[in-house]
This record gives structure tokens, C-alpha cells and sequence, in this order.
């Protein structure tokens, strides 16, 4: 089938629709960092001066930095090896241990950090903090490493090879230097996960910027200095998202010519080195999933056994679930218009709406909801206290999530298909739903698996924007845990971590890890 062009898609694409429908998209998703911006120039620059230059907010600055390198060095070393170990080496049983690398995302931070201090007295502070967000962020480096890995072209490793490399020269310095765009962007990733966590700094006492501007909102004693700190945290947001963009950049310097051949690499024998890797690969799921999984055990009979109990965790669970699948599927309509301009009708627009939509993305929770917060009041008072500002939450701080997915299905569905379609006399409007859409459906559907795995875990925005007398997993978890009572906690916890597996499998299962790692 031919190519579709730029030029020649504009016949089948109504560009001007499109192009609008994404415009609206994308103002849609930034109207928190908007309002953000509106509220924080009323305060003057006299009182914004008087609230950044402080040693207070330096002092905040300084952890918060510290704490996502801490966190995103430990991740980069943990997902490099556990992905090599899990593809390229003989590892025993390379396939659980990949599908086991993975699982720890499905744990949110303040279920890891609850875990840790129910099991641990005195289990808190900065390095405390550092341990419990690795162990549950080095899966966004594991995955698009592992993925990457799967992918590599392995001619190169034989012509390494056939130039009297060893082994372990060839994986150095040949295979792992083609994946460094995958590191890089997982490590970004991490890091503006760490700067944007909430929930397991607070649990675990740590002055961030996160738990400062919390405080300063819950409280209601500086709304102001809290929009201003909000600054603070998307500038540095703002700078990691940046570095993000030109690791993109980098990536093309690696990309492989050809299609390569479909055939599977040579995988390194680990020797006397295999049982201590073992060893070091199932001490890292001990503490990720096995330290969650006691701590949850020895909880959650007593916490199901208190009266009520059952009824409450229903009802959190079906508000759950409720309010995910209305922030996935706000979300995937929202990007669907973004995804299929980048795919089918590329060009500065294009470009330019995909990165205003990573600003939101930027974003932490914690400033959505703020940001949202003062927009119902003030100017959406009908959408405050619903449901529906919340799920306006999820979809401004998801959506490139499900705009990279769509875009990326859309582009590798046959154009050729849609202008056979179209020369049959059938509508626009038709090919995109009966040809394009389907062609597109199984990406389409892995980027609303990952915006609903992350809804369900989003704690800051829901705290924040929930209805009065609406309690959700995360909330109902985080309630009983800020005042210790971890039985009441445990099965908030167990019935989030399981939920969140499924999604999180799925997405594991994509990356191609579990179906060539072999037994």
C-alpha cells in the first residue's frame, strides 16, 4: 500500500476539525497551569519575593532535588540490571523474574511507605523516603529498558564481537549504549515522579515541596504562599520536562537502519556471578513486593473484621473505580484528536500541541488539584464538588500518557487503508471510525490501561478534588494511615495494590519481555 504524505492525508483528514479539536484539547488540559499563573500574578511580585527568597523555601528546594537524585540514580542502577539480567543473560528464570520486575509499579508510594512503617518503628526521614520511592519507580527505567533490550539490533553485538570484544566489553560498551535514550527518558521519568510524590514524603516525614504546599492549603492559613511554593515545584518539574524533550532529541543518534534481523541475540553466562545475581534480583522484590505483601497480611484480618468494614471498602472500591474509568475515558477523547494530527497530519501544530500537552504533564498532582481548587470556586462553581472536576484532574495530568499511545497506534495503522476507504466514496467521519480507530484500537487501549493504572493511584488531586463524603481507595487508605491505624489501612491497601496489578501485567506483557525471555 502507498504512504500517505502530509499533502495527501489532508484529503482524508479534515485538517481544520482536527486541528481545532486538538487546540481544545490540549486548552483543556492546560487550564490548571493557567489559573495557576493568573492566581500567582495577583499576588504581586512584592509578595511572591517575599515567599521564594527564604530559607525556608531554599532549604525545601535543596531535599526535594536531592532526594529525586538520590532516587533516580538508585532507579537507573536497579532498572539497567534487572532488565540486562531479565534479556540478555542466562539468568534462571528469566520469565518470572520479568513479570515479578515489573509488579512494583503497580504499588503506589504511600502503599510501599505505609507498608514500611506498619512493619518498622521509627522507619522514616530522608534516606527512608529515598529507599521506599526507588523501590517503586525503578520500574520506569526497568520497562522501556527491558523493551529496548528486546528490540536492539543484535548485528552490532557481532561485530563487536568478530573484533575481539568479550562478552561483557560487547554488552558494555555496544548493547547498553544503544538503550541509552530508553535509560535517559526512564530516569527523567523517575525523577519528575519523585518531585511530584506526595504521599510517601508525608507519610515518612520529609520536608518537601509536595508536603509544604499541602500543609499550607489543608491548614488554610497561606493560600497565597502555597500558590507560590506551586511555582517553585512546576519550575523544577519544568527543568526535568526539558531534559526529557532533548533525550528525545538524542535518541535518533541511535536508531537503527533497517528493519534488522528478527532473530534472538547471544545472551552472556553469568558464571559464578549467576547465583549472586539471583540472590541481588530477589532481594530488590523482597523489599518491593514482599516487605508490602507481610505488612499487608498481618493487617488485614483484623481491618476486615471491624464492623462496617466490608460495606466501606465496597464503596471506596466502586468510587474507584468509578472515577478512573471517568478520568481514562475524559482523557482518551481528549487526546485522540492530539494523537491523530501528530500521527496523520504532522507539522509545527502538531509538534507544538504535543509539548504544551507534557506542561501539564509537568505538573504534580498536588498543583492540578490546587490549581482546580481555586478554578471551581471561582469560576466553574457548578463542576466544584463533583466528580467531574475530578476527573478534569486526571485528564490534564495524564494525558500525553494516552496522546503518545494514540499517536504512536495511529501512525503504525496503514494509511494506505483509510484512502482505499475514502476513494469508495465513504465519509471521512466513517473511515475514522470503522478503519482508522479499529486499526488502532489494541495501542489505544494499552495507553488507556496506563492512564487508568495511574488514576487509581493518584492520591493529592483526589484528596483534594473529591465530592464532600466520597471516599476512594487511595483516600480511605491515606486516612486511616495519618493516624496510624494500619489495620483500618490494610485492606484499602491490599484491594488498590491488586487492582493496580492487572493493568500493570498487561503493560509488562507488551513490552514483549515475558513472551522472548524464554523459561
Amino acid at each position: 500500500m502507498p504512504t500517505l504524505t502530509p499533502r495527501r492525508a489532508r484529503r482524508f483528514l479534515p485538517r481544520p476539525a482536527l486541528a481545532c479539536a486538538a487546540v481544545l484539547a490540549v486548552g483543556v488540559a492546560l487550564i490548571p497551569l493557567v489559573y495557576l499563573g493568573i492566581r500567582v500574578g495577583q499576588a504581586g511580585w512584592g509578595r511572591i519575593a517575599d515567599e521564594l527568597f527564604t530559607a525556608r523555601t531554599g532549604d525545601l528546594a535543596g531535599r526535594s532535588v536531592a532526594l529525586a537524585g538520590v532516587v533516580t540514580a538508585a532507579c537507573t542502577v536497579l532498572g539497567v540490571a534487572a532488565a540486562f539480567l531479565v534479556t540478555r543473560t542466562d539468568l534462571p528464570a528469566r520469565r518470572v523474574f520479568g513479570v515479578l520486575a515489573a509488579l512494583p509499579l503497580a504499588v503506589p508510594s504511600y502503599v510501599a511507605a505505609f507498608a514500611w512503617v506498619s512493619l518498622a518503628q521509627g522507619f522514616e526521614g530522608f534516606w527512608a523516603a529515598a529507599l521506599v520511592l526507588t523501590l517503586v519507580s525503578y520500574p520506569y527505567v526497568y520497562l522501556p529498558v527491558a523493551a529496548a533490550l528486546v528490540g536492539v539490533d543484535p548485528a552490532q553485538e557481532e561485530v563487536a564481537r568478530s573484533l575481539g570484544r568479550g562478552p561483557w566489553q560487547t554488552a558494555v560498551g555496544v548493547t547498553l549504549r544503544q538503550v541509552r535514550p530508553a535509560v535517559a527518558a526512564g530516569a527523567l521519568l523517575v525523577a519528575l515522579y519523585v518531585l511530584s510524590d506526595f504521599g510517601a514524603v508525608s507519610i515518612l516525614r520529609v520536608d518537601v515541596f509536595t508536603r509544604a504546599v499541602f500543609t499550607a492549603i489543608n491548614l488554610g492559613f497561606d493560600r497565597t504562599g502555597a500558590l507560590v511554593l506551586a511555582t517553585v515545584l512546576v519550575a523544577l518539574s519544568a527543568l526535568v520536562l526539558l531534559a526529557e524533550q532533548l533525550s528525545r532529541r538524542r535518541a535518533a543518534r541511535y536508531a537503527r537502519l533497517g528493519g534488522g534481523a528478527p532473530r534472538p541475540p547471544t545472551r552472556l553466562r553469568l558464571g559464578r556471578l549467576r547465583w549472586p545475581a539471583v540472590l541481588g534480583l530477589a532481594g530488590v522484590l523482597g523489599a518491593a513486593l514482599g516487605v508490602p505483601a507481610v505488612s499487608l497480611v498481618r493487617w488485614f484480618g483484623e481491618g476486615v473484621s471491624r464492623p462496617g468494614s466490608l460495606g466501606e471498602l465496597a464503596d471506596a472500591a466502586g468510587n474507584s473505580l468509578g472515577v478512573a474509568l471517568l478520568g481514562t475515558v475524559l482523557t482518551v477523547v481528549l487526546a485522540l484528536p492530539v494523537g491523530l494530527l501528530s500521527a496523520r497530519v504532522p507539522g509545527l501544530l502538531a509538534v507544538a500541541l504535543d509539548r504544551l500537552a507534557y506542561l501539564s504533564h509537568a505538573l504534580p498532582g498536588l498543583v492540578i488539584g490546587l490549581s482546580l481548587v481555586f478554578f471551581g470556586i471561582n469560576v466553574a462553581y457548578p463542576l466544584y464538588q463533583s466528580v467531574w472536576l475530578l476527573a478534569l484532574a486526571y485528564a490534564a495530568l495524564f494525558l500525553p500518557l494516552a496522546v503518545a499511545a494514540v499517536s504512536a497506534a495511529a501512525a503504525q495503522a496503514p494509511p494506505g487503508l483509510e484512502e482505499v476507504a475514502r476513494s469508495l466514496g465513504r465519509r471521512r467521519a466513517y473511515v475514522l471510525r470503522t478503519v482508522t480507530l479499529p486499526l488502532a484500537a489494541p495501542g489505544i487501549g494499552a495507553g488507556a490501561a496506563l492512564v487508568f493504572l495511574t488514576c487509581m493511584k493518584e492520591l493529592p488531586a483526589t484528596l483534594l478534588l473529591r465530592p464532600t463524603g466520597m471516599n476512594t481507595l487511595a483516600t480511605g487508605l491515606w486516612t486511616h494511615t495519618s493516624v496510624a491505624a494500619y489495620a483500618a489501612a490494610a485492606p484499602y491497601a491490599a484491594l488498590l495494590v491488586l487492582i493496580a496489578a492487572m493493568p500493570t501485567w498487561w503493560l509488562s506483557a507488551r513490552t514483549g519481555v515475558l513472551t522472548r525471555t524464554g523459561g
